[in-house]
């Protein structure tokens, strides 16, 4: 039987995401998520239909999570479109995979997974792709400077320097993450 009860969903697929970004996804198992969401063992079960489900619902929780905030897309669609209201969204972006660690991780993990099974490679490439699409549309309809090569080459830059930053941090050493995202932005964002 699926439970309804929206917020020990969330709860189960925030402990799904703890447990992708902490144990791989070989760790993922209903046992381990009721465990880490502090409920009854069956939980995740009921809510579940298999193993498959409860991946492809983490992945979409994680793109949930690491949305930005209503009041940031207001301000920044209200701002000028320049390079300066780019670097104003990529640093909000960069906070807010800082912030949810786990998150990132936990799509990292995700994408992995997709490679070994097609069902979830198939959701995750739809959900990645048409989340690129509305940037790249955004971009695009707000009159930001660039075409679309400039929106894939900045979201490759960002996505290598998240893998980078949150797997291998020493690697970057003591180079200030938001000064190369600064960087990325003056290399790949016309000025104007």
């Amino acid at each position: 039987m699926v439970r309804r009860n929206p917020e020990r969903r969330r709860a189960l697929l925030d402990a799904a995401i703890d447990v992708l970004a902490e144990e791989g996804a070989r760790g993922l198992t209903f046992r381990a998520v009721d465990s880490r969401a502090g409920v009854p063992v069956g939980t995740a079960s009921n809510y579940f239909t298999d193993r498959a489900q409860l991946l492809l619902q983490a992945g979409a929780h994680v793109h949930v999570r690491l949305t930005p905030t209503e009041e940031f897309m207001e301000g920044f669609v209200g701002g000028a479109p320049s390079r300066e209201q780019t670097r104003v969204g990529m640093q909000d972006l960069l906070r807010r995979v800082k912030s949810d660690r786990n998150g990132y991780l936990a799509l990292l993990e995700l994408r992995l997974e997709a490679n070994r099974h097609p069902g979830i490679r198939e959701e995750l490439t739809r959900t990645i792709r048409d989340t690129l699409e509305d940037n790249v549309r955004l971009h695009l309809e707000g009159g930001f400077p660039g075409d679309r090569s400039t929106v894939i080459t900045l979201y490759l830059a960002m996505t290598g320097l998240f893998v980078e930053h949150l797997t291998l941090p020493d690697v970057l050493g003591d180079d200030d993450v938001r000064a190369l995202v600064d960087r990325m932005i003056d290399t790949i964002v016309p000025p104007g």
